[in-house]
């Protein structure tokens, strides 16, 4: 996703991307689409606008029934749409086939929670009834990134569904075939067709969509970037927002850990997704007690992972999702080399048709150079020694990232000073980091606000409405004479 903010002019610059679907893997355009209209995009607020005056009023059963019938369509053809993900932006089959069981998870979880999590909260006032009502705010714009192009859009839409709201989905231009798909799904469910509707636009046309009052909040995951652009937007017309942006995250390794596991987490959390989430393990740090042996286990099974067709049934990892994303990945490890980096498995492009980097590993990273201060968007481990725990959570936190971490240690009073010190949103202890419905997901410093999934998920687009219904004699009888 590309979207600049210019300072004192307010304005977005266009994406220079064409809404299509080129193969990662092969470099073919399978399909392009028009951007909307502007008398097309304000035909599809309208209509959002108007379904929301409704829905709102819809009974949470009813809700909850088509959002588990959404959860049924996506487990029922999990592999026709893990199809469509992979060839989009290159996930394996596999990961993409268990990301929509996945989103079917996340909509159950909802369609089953929603009524506990937006229920009222009663508070103890004397003479009065006093409690604390969820309400729906309207329409939602989801500005929402290619890398996991399913179960990004059903982290927002299933609570924001369920609270009331209707969502409007500005897709990467990537994906636009799994944005109308999960628009298709959603009114396959029994939503009105206003309920949900994709927005097949560039970055440009973003800033009037969050401009127009019928639009009353927005959210999205992508860059640091763009999260200061569409939350600067959002602010200027007081609208609520959540931002999950990049993440560095710390990969802790200490000397009482399971080694063996700590490895093998640390090469699959790497490379998840083809090295392109979040929060992926992206600095490893060990404690150099055990640094030479965790370097020669993790590069060995680094460097034998198997990098092909990401439809193949025993490949582990495929493509980047575009040719700007090698072209990133590979300049930012030439430059972090010319500062003085080693590389030690992997380092360059590999050779033929697609946008195929191999799992890389390097070390000796000097504080200047990118793969210490940046966000790497691919398969390349930056690895670190620390002398100590000191050091490693000093290390851990000098990024302006906070979004995930992960500390490997046995020694309980290490425990509790990663999680206590440790400047991230999140932290697991002896396990990767992870997504899952039923806790929350964000992150704190550059890595954004406000939380995703759990009870804080659904709450994040609602009006928290105090009321106050005074039942004293007094009271009562003061409002009668007004």
């Amino acid at each position: 996703m590309y979207i600049y903010f210019n300072g004192a002019k307010k304005a977005y610059k266009e994406d220079t991307v064409a809404i299509s679907t080129v193969n990662p893997a092969t470099g073919e355009e399978i399909k392009t689409f028009e951007e909307l209209t502007e008398g097309e995009i304000d035909e599809k607020i309208q209509r959002a606008f108007d379904t929301f005056l409704e829905y709102r009023k819809t009974p949470l059963a009813e809700r909850s029934e088509m959002l588990l019938r959404a959860g049924e369509i996506l487990e029922d053809e999990a592999e026709h749409f893990g199809s469509l993900m992979t060839s989009e932006m290159g996930k394996t089959l596999a990961a993409a086939t268990a990301e929509a069981k996945k989103c079917a998870r996340g909509c159950r979880y909802y369609a089953e929670n929603a009524e506990r999590f937006l229920a009222d909260e009663e508070a103890e006032l004397e003479g009065a009834r006093a409690f604390v009502r969820y309400e729906p705010l309207g329409p939602v714009l989801a500005v929402m990134p290619w890398n996991f192009p399913f179960w990004q859009v059903f982290r927002f839409a299933a609570p924001a569904l369920m609270a009331g709201n209707v969502g409007l989905l500005k897709h990467a231009s990537n994906v636009p075939q799994c944005a109308l798909a999960i628009e298709d799904i959603i009114h396959r469910a029994g939503f009105p067709e206003g309920a949900f509707q994709t927005l097949l636009i560039g970055s440009g046309q973003v800033q009037s969509v969050i401009d127009d009052p019928r639009v009353r909040a927005v959210t999205l995951t992508g860059s640091e970037g763009a999260g200061r652009s569409v939350g600067a937007e959002a602010g200027e017309q007081i609208k609520p927002s959540v931002l999950e942006l990049g993440g560095s995250d710390p990969f802790i390794v200490m000397p009482s850990a399971d080694l063996e596991k700590a490895v093998g987490s640390a090469v699959t959390s790497r490379t998840l997704n083809n090295g392109q989430s979040c929060i992926n393990a992206k600095r490893i740090i060990v404690h150099e007690e055990i640094a030479d042996e965790f370097q020669r286990r993790f590069v060995e099974r680094m460097s034998s992972l198997k990098v092909g067709d990401p439809m193949g049934e025993n490949t582990e990892m495929g493509p980047l999702a575009t040719p700007q994303i090698l072209e990133d990945v590979d300049s930012q490890v030439r430059k972090s080399v010319e500062a003085g980096a080693r590389v030690l498995t992997g380092g360059k492009p590999m050779d033929g048709a697609g946008n195929f980097y191999p799992p890389t590993v390097i070390t000796n990273i000097p504080e200047e150079s990118p793969a210490y201060r940046e966000e790497i968007f691919g398969p390349v481990a930056s690895l670190f020694r620390a002398r100590d725990i000191d050091d490693a959570i000093r290390l851990a936190n000098d990024t302006t990232f906070g979004l995930g971490s992960s500390a490997w240690t046995n020694d309980a009073r290490e425990q509790e000073r990663f999680v206590n010190e440790i400047e991230a949103g999140m932290v697991y202890v002896n396990r990767m980091t992870e997504s899952t419905p039923e806790i929350p997901f964000g992150g704190a410093k550059n890595s954004g606000y406000g939380r995703e999934l759990s009870h804080y998920g659904i709450r994040e687009f609602t009006n928290i409405k105090t009321v106050w219904i005074d039942e004293s004699a007094e009271g009562a009888g003061m409002a009668a004479a007004e």
